[in-house]
């Protein structure tokens, strides 16, 4: 057991990925507005999380290949070829381009939370989008992971505490946990979870850092143990999230609109150090979150159209600076951070089920990974994933649409 905790790596990036200020927002207005009643679609989120993050950790370590060069390897056709990745990069761009723009200013509702004197909010994201545009410059992102991961974990473990000492109501969240339902409004926070949690641009993430992590096949199984473990407690740190906004926020019917109203959740644990606390673990998770986004989109740029897949490259920084700067500048807009990072989490539900099809589809490819493609139990798993999400995503634009 010692070994494989040693062997824990890409997976826990990816939970860090994951668990960002998208995550804390997306769950603390749940919880703050349904209760425990969408703690289910967080344990849906772990559970397909789970399972398609196995299937892009295998493409990495049995098929020695990232996510857009084994997408690009799968399909056929030439045209099929250029159509799948130029679809793909485009939905990644635009995705990623919204999920930057959340990350932005969740770090932005960090540094508000924190400062005596309301600051311009369009000079904060600019300082942050220009920190994070150095670390992506000098590729100093590797020196300062782990302690913004550190950082992260710490503020989980603040939620911990305080869910501990208000005290949930057990049955209700057990209830939320085991029985689906969607209240009156609730549908884009339940994309929003889902969105949150199943991060598309992690799936490219995840598959570059496995094959970088482990040289051969006879390393899949700690990949295998690396995911399930990372993915399996960022899951329940969401939900951690989520219960305490539901037992210290619900019946107080406090609207969530900034840092301030989430920080009221950690009260009960940690009084007036709380908003200092959720103000550190903002900036860090935003932070964090802000440069892997590009990073992930710079990979799979560099795996579809066949560039260096190196951070200092050229055409990847371009492709990165890109996402950073169209995030920047959403952030920069007048829009209420709470609402990009909500519209992010959304964007990137929707977008989730085209990029898990191409996913499955790779995975499922013999001249990829041979021996260790899905099998049946895999296959309809990650079915009832795609099923699931664009049946909700599907109903979230009809709604949209006024048709139902």
């Amino acid at each position: 057991m010692l070994n494989r905790l040693r062997s824990i790596g890409p997976g826990a990036l990816t939970a860090a990925a994951f668990i960002g200020p998208g995550t804390v927002t997306t769950a603390t207005v749940a919880g703050a507005t349904h209760g425990y009643a969408l703690v289910w679609a967080l344990v849906f989120a772990t559970i397909a999380a789970i399972i398609l993050q196995e299937m892009a950790a295998r493409l990495g370590v049995a098929g020695r290949l990232g996510l857009g060069e084994a997408i690009t390897k799968a399909a056929t056709k030439p045209a099929l070829k250029w159509a799948a990745g130029g679809l793909i990069i485009a939905a990644l761009f635009v995705g990623n381009a919204a999920y930057e723009g959340g990350n932005i200013a969740g770090a932005v509702l960090g540094v508000e939370a924190a400062l005596p004197e309301k600051a311009p909010r369009a000079l904060i994201a600019g300082a942050i989008a220009l920190f994070a545009g150095g670390i992506l410059l000098f590729g100093g992102y590797r020196v300062i992971e782990k302690f913004l991961i550190g950082a992260v974990l710490l503020m989980s473990l603040a939620f911990a505490a305080a869910l501990v000492m208000v005290g949930p109501d057990w049955g209700a969240l057990l209830k939320g946990a085991t029985i689906p339902s969607i209240p009156l409004g609730g549908l884009p926070l339940v994309i929003g979870l889902i969105g949150t949690t199943i991060v598309p641009y992690n799936l490219f993430l995840h598959a570059a850092a496995a094959r970088r992590r482990w040289s051969d096949v006879s390393s899949l199984g700690d990949a295998r143990f690396d995911t399930r473990l990372s993915i399996g407690v960022g899951g329940v740190v969401s939900i951690l999230v989520l219960s305490t906004a539901a037992a210290s926020l619900f019946s107080t019917g406090i609207t969530v609109a900034n840092a301030s109203d989430m920080a009221r959740q950690l009260e009960p644990a940690f009084g007036a150090g709380a908003t200092w606390l959720l103000a550190a673990g903002l900036f860090a998770a935003g932070l964090s979150s802000a440069i892997t986004a590009p990073l992930a989109t710079g990979f799979a740029a560099a795996e579809l159209f066949g560039f260096e897949s190196d951070p200092k490259a050229l055409k990847f920084r371009v492709v990165a600076g890109a996402v950073l700067v169209i995030g920047a500048i959403v952030a920069m807009t007048g829009a209420k951070p709470v609402e990009i990072i909500l519209f992010a989490q959304i964007a990137n539900g929707l977008l989730l089920p085209l990029i898990a099809v191409f996913l499955i589809v790779a995975a499922n490819s013999k001249a990829i990974l041979g021996a260790y493609t899905n099998g049946p139990l895999a296959n309809a798993a990650g079915g009832i994933v795609v099923l699931i999400t664009a049946g909700l995503g599907l109903r979230a634009i009809l709604r949209a649409l006024g048709v139902i």
